[in-house]
């Protein structure tokens, strides 16, 4: 019984060991009057926590990127008085 419960504690060790951050396409946009530092601030929060900007915005202030959930929050905090997030999907007109 004891050997039992050593092999389920070290299952769930190496489960949240290998716990991979799940990755969302997102469109981040700002303001108008968004200074460029945070912008540039909060894409390179995104590379380093391993996400991708896929697209920098040129007719309004944004960018595109591939990034994990809890960076996405800690992105989200910076800019929350700048822009919005909003998930990155295809929509359709019938």
């Amino acid at each position: 019984m004891k050997f039992f419960g050593f092999v389920l504690g070290a299952l769930a060790l190496v489960s949240g060991a290998i716990a991979v951050d799940i990755q969302k396409s997102v469109i981040i946009t700002y303001k108008e009057n968004t200074p460029d530092s945070v912008i540039k601030q909060d894409k390179q929060r995104i590379v380093d926590a391993g996400g991708v900007i896929t697209h920098e915005y040129t007719l309004m202030k944004g960018f595109s990127a591939k990034v994990g959930e809890k960076t996405l929050e800690s992105v989200s905090a910076s800019s929350e008085n700048y822009g919005t997030i909003e998930e990155d999907k295809v929509v359709n007109t019938n």
